[in-house]
C-alpha cells in the first residue's frame, strides 16, 4: 500500500505515511459528524418512551444530555485539531520538501537539460505545479479517500438498520457517480489542453519581456499585442469551456441526489403508514439524509479536482526520471592536463556537433581554440568542464575520467569566464565574491584592480557596494566582461578557460586585461577561445576547429606556415584590420 502511493501521488515514504494517517483522521472527523445526529436519536427516541409510558419527565435528566452534548462537541474539536495538523501541517512539510528535492535535482543536471527546456515551462513546474499539489493533497486527496470510507461504513450500518429506507436513501449514489466519471474523461482532455495553452501565455509573456528591445526597433508592438491577445482569447474559451463543463456535472449530480431526500420522504411515509417501520426509524433517517450526502458531494468535488492532478505529477516525474551526473566527491590529480580522446558529442541524436575530437592541453600551456563561427569550439570548453556529458570518448583531466567525478568536485578546479556573462542583481563586490566565498574586501579589489574594474567603479554612486540590476543591466558589456573576469582572478583555479573572455572590451582595456590574464595563468592550464587573431598571439598551440572536427593542430608558427585554414583566417584578419585603419585614417 505505502509503495502505490507513494508512486501513484509522487511522494516521499513521509510523505506516503502522512498521507495515510491523514486518510484515517479524515475518516474518523467524517464519522464524528454524524455525533449531532446520534444526539438527536436518543434525545427524540427518550421522549418518544417518556410518552408511551405516560410520563412527563425524560428517562435522563438535562444535565445528562449536556455532558453528553459537551462529550460529542469535545470528541469533534479533538479529532478536527489532530486532522488538522496530519492534513495541512504535514502536507505543507511534503511540498517544502518536494520543492527542495527538485531543487536537488535540477543542481545535478547536465547543462543540456536547461538548453532544451522552456525557462517558463520549468519555473511553472518548480512553482505552479507545486503549489497546486500542495493545495490538492491537502484540500482533495485525504477528503476524498476519506469521504468514500466514510460513506460505506455508515451506509452499511444503515442498511443494517434498514434496508428498504437505506435503499432509497442511496439509489441515487450510483447515478451521480456515473454522471461524474463520464465528465472526468472528457474533462481530462479538456484540462490538458487548458495546461498546453496556459503555458503558451506564460511563454509568451516571457518572449515579449525578454525581446522587448527587439520588438520595439523593429516596430512590432501591434503585431505582438495581436498575437498575445489571440492567445489570451483561446486561454479563456478553454477555462471558460472546462469550468462550464466541471459545474454542469456537478450539478446535474447534486440534483441526482437531492432525489434521494424525496425518496426517504416517500417511501418512509409509506412505510410508516402501513406499520412496517417505528416514527423513531422515520425520523433517523429523515435526520441523517440531511447531512449523509455533504461527504458524497466533497467526493463528487475531489473527483473533479483530481482530474487535474495528474497531469502536474506526470510533470514531476519526468523530472524525478531524468539521469544526474554523478561521480567521486574526492579528487586530487597528479597534474592538471586536458586530453580529449575521440569524442563525440550532440546536443540532439540527429544532429552531431563533435567529431572524433582528439587534442591536449597541457599544464603550463596556453591551448587555443580557433575556426569558423559554429565550429564546436565553445561546446569543447562546456564538455572540458562537464557542463555536458560527452556521446562517446574520453575527456581525462591528470590521466581520470571527468565522467567519474561529481562535477561540483571537478569545477573546484576551474576558472571560467564565458562570452555570455551572468551577474546578480546584489553589490558588484558580492558579484566578484562569487569566485571565492570567503575572500576579504581588500582580496577582491585587488583583482578588480587587475581586471580594471576601478575605471567604472570609481563612478558609481556607492563604488563596490552599488547595486547593478538585474543581470548587471545599468552596466555596459565590456564592464560586465570584466567583473566576470574578476572574478575568475579571485577563484585562482588550476584550469582557465577564456571564451572569447575579452570580446566586449576596446583595445586599451584588452590589452591591460591581458597583462593581468598573463600574470595569473602561470603554471595553469589554458584553454582560450577567441576570433581576434592577436588575442591568441602568445598561444602555445593552437587547434583549429572545422563542423566539429579538428582540422589542424600545432603552434601558431607552424600553421601559419602551413597555409592551411588557420593561416587564412590570420590572414583575412589582418587584411580587415588594414582597411579599418586606413578607413580611419581618412576620416
Amino acid at each position: 500500500m505505502l509503495n502505490y502511493i507513494k508512486k501513484r501521488f509522487a511522494l516521499s515514504t513521509v510523505g506516503a505515511k502522512d498521507l495515510l494517517k491523514a486518510v484515517l483522521f479524515s475518516t474518523l472527523l467524517n464519522i464524528s459528524l454524524m455525533l449531532p445526529s446520534i444526539f438527536i436519536f436518543l434525545f427524540i427516541k427518550d421522549a418518544i418512551n417518556s410518552l408511551n409510558i405516560n410520563t412527563s419527565s425524560l428517562s435522563h435528566n438535562l444535565g445528562f444530555y449536556v455532558l453528553m452534548a459537551l462529550a460529542f462537541m469535545t470528541a469533534i474539536y479533538t479529532i478536527a485539531r489532530i486532522q488538522y495538523r496530519s492534513t495541512y501541517t504535514k502536507v505543507y512539510n511534503e511540498s517544502a520538501n518536494r520543492r527542495i528535492s527538485i531543487a536537488e535535482k535540477l543542481r545535478r543536471l547536465p547543462l543540456s537539460f536547461f538548453g532544451e527546456k522552456n525557462l517558463s515551462d520549468l519555473t511553472a513546474t518548480i512553482m505552479d505545479d507545486n503549489t497546486q499539489l500542495e493545495q490538492t493533497f491537502s484540500h482533495a486527496v485525504p477528503q476524498l479517500i476519506a469521504s468514500i470510507t466514510s460513506v460505506l461504513l455508515i451506509s452499511l450500518g444503515l442498511f443494517f438498520y434498514n434496508w428498504q429506507l437505506s435503499l432509497a436513501l442511496f439509489w441515487v449514489v450510483p447515478l451521480a457517480t456515473l454522471v461524474v466519471i463520464i465528465s472526468k474523461g472528457i474533462l481530462k482532455k479538456k484540462h490538458q489542453s487548458f495546461y498546453n495553452i496556459k503555458r503558451e501565455v506564460s511563454e509568451q509573456i516571457q518572449e515579449g519581456i525578454e525581446s522587448i528591445q527587439e520588438i520595439k526597433a523593429y516596430n512590432q508592438e501591434k503585431a505582438y499585442l495581436k498575437s498575445f491577445d489571440s492567445q489570451l482569447k483561446r486561454f479563456e474559451q478553454t477555462l471558460v469551456q472546462g469550468e462550464l463543463m466541471v459545474g454542469t456535472s456537478l450539478n446535474i449530480s447534486y440534483l441526482l441526489l437531492k432525489l434521494g431526500l424525496a425518496t426517504v420522504i416517500i417511501v418512509g411515509a409509506i412505510l410508516l403508514s402501513s406499520g412496517n417501520i417505528s416514527l423513531l426509524m422515520y425520523l433517523t433517517f429523515l435526520m441523517v439524509s440531511t447531512s449523509i450526502y455533504n461527504p458524497i458531494i466533497d467526493v463528487f468535488n475531489n473527483m473533479a479536482v483530481l482530474s487535474y492532478l495528474d497531469i502536474r505529477i506526470n510533470r514531476m516525474r519526468e523530472i524525478d526520471n531524468l539521469s544526474i551526473q554523478t561521480g567521486k566527491t574526492k579528487f586530487a590529480p597528479d597534474h592538471y592536463d586536458i586530453e580529449f580522446r575521440g569524442v563525440d558529442f550532440s546536443y540532439e541524436s540527429d544532429k552531431s556537433v563533435l567529431n572524433n575530437v582528439s587534442f591536449c592541453a597541457k599544464q603550463g600551456e596556453i591551448t587555443a581554440l580557433v575556426g569558423p563561427s559554429g565550429g564546436g569550439k565553445s561546446t569543447v570548453a562546456k564538455l572540458a568542464t562537464r557542463f555536458w556529458d560527452i556521446n562517446r570518448g574520453q575527456i581525462l583531466l591528470g590521466n581520470q575520467d571527468i565522467s567519474q567525478v561529481e562535477p561540483e568536485t571537478l569545477l573546484k578546479n576551474y576558472s571560467v569566464v564565458f562570452q555570455d556573462v551572468v551577474l546578480f542583481n546584489t553589490s558588484i563586490i558580492d558579484n566578484i565574491r562569487i569566485g571565492r566565498q570567503d575572500a576579504s574586501d581588500e582580496e577582491v579589489r585587488q583583482v578588480a584592480n587587475k581586471a580594471q574594474c576601478d575605471e567604472f567603479v570609481s563612478k558609481m554612486p556607492q563604488g563596490y557596494q552599488t547595486i547593478i540590476g538585474e543581470n548587471g543591466d545599468t552596466l555596459s558589456g565590456g564592464e560586465r566582461q570584466r567583473i566576470s573576469i574578476a572574478r575568475a582572478l579571485l577563484k585562482d583555479a588550476p584550469i582557465v578557460v577564456l571564451d572569447e573572455a575579452t570580446a566586449s572590451l576596446d583595445v586599451e582595456n584588452e590589452s591591460k586585461i591581458q597583462a593581468a590574464i598573463s600574470a595569473f595563468i602561470k603554471n595553469k592550464t589554458v584553454l582560450i577561445i577567441a576570433h581576434r587573431m592577436r588575442t591568441i598571439a602568445n598561444a602555445d598551440k593552437v587547434i583549429v576547429l572545422e563542423n566539429g572536427e579538428v582540422v589542424e593542430n600545432g603552434a601558431p608558427g607552424e600553421l601559419k606556415k602551413k597555409g592551411g585554414l588557420f593561416a587564412k583566417m590570420v590572414a583575412r584578419q589582418s587584411t580587415n584590420q588594414h582597411f579599418i585603419n586606413k578607413a580611419i585614417q581618412l576620416t
